[in-house]
């Protein structure tokens, strides 16, 4: 008799372990400003108690409970107050126009007979992706032997936390960049050639969405520049020196156009119209 009642009382014991960690945390993820519904996926009973609990490193916290019974509903915590509602048929918690503030754990708890229901969610909340920005630059660049190269740089300010910046040419990674900081500048570059007739895009993305901003080479390059870093620090100062010679050759023979104009003696026609 000891036995059975032991086997007994370990089999609640296991029966109740597997209400409460049985089941997964489900990840759910979702833009700010969006609205998110964290599902019970179950039928209602009408003696249920539903509590919905949230934390950011753990789900401590009452936000919202239902007595089916009473049919009275209760929301607790004041910063999910006004965003949070349960759907009196189902239990499920309706978050609106969330924000980052509402990223956490939350769970679910519905007290009920034989044994309680738990689930947990892990809900990230995103904010908007920043503006890309790419602009002609020469000190991101590294040096290279092409003397037709453009140097680009990709940004965006004011990045949140998993962000990437990636640049493509065509369908294919060209390099990429990622950060799990708060509010700093992330900046890509990219080096191509003034004639290039490729394709090139810069993409910011987090894990749901993403925008894209496309290269004009012939409108952002202009090879009237000099670009120290792409081009190779040599061949830059070669330019310049070619180009104050020129510049010195020309004044060179200006200056002696005009000297030989003043000491010629005058014509023969410019003497006869002196002397009338």
């Amino acid at each position: 008799e000891n036995m059975i009642c032991v086997i007994v009382l370990l089999c609640s014991c296991v029966w109740h372990l597997t209400g409460v960690f049985g089941d997964e945390v489900k990840s759910v993820s979702v833009m700010e400003g969006h609205s998110v519904t964290l599902h019970t996926h179950t039928e209602l009973h009408t003696h249920d108690v539903i509590e919905w609990m949230f934390g950011v490193q753990s789900p401590d916290e009452i936000i919202a409970e239902l007595n089916r019974e009473a049919n009275i509903t209760s929301f607790i915590n004041e910063r999910l107050k006004n965003h949070v509602e349960i759907d009196a048929q189902t239990g499920s918690l309706i978050i609106t126009n969330i924000t980052t503030q509402h990223t956490g754990l939350y769970t679910l708890e519905i007290s009920r007979k034989p044994s309680d229901l738990i689930r947990h969610f892990n809900l990230t909340v995103y904010a908007h992706l920043p503006v890309l920005v790419i602009s002609r630059v020469s000190s991101q660049c590294s040096s290279s032997s092409s003397s037709s190269c453009c140097c680009v740089l990709c940004s965006v300010m004011n990045v949140s936390h998993d962000v990437s910046v990636s640049w493509y040419k065509g369908k294919s990674l060209l390099s990429s960049i990622s950060v799990s900081d708060l509010n700093i500048r992330l900046s890509l570059p990219l080096e191509v050639e003034y004639q290039d007739t490729n394709t090139y895009r810069c993409v910011v993305n987090n894990p749901i969405t993403n925008h894209t901003q496309h290269l004009h080479i012939t409108q952002l390059c202009h090879t009237s520049e000099v670009c120290v870093e792409c081009c190779g620090f040599t061949e830059a100062v070669i330019r310049l020196v070619v180009s104050a010679l020129v510049g010195v050759a020309t004044v060179a023979v200006l200056i002696y156009d005009i000297r030989s104009n003043r000491k010629s003696p005058p014509t023969s026609d410019e003497s006869d119209i002196l002397k009338q």
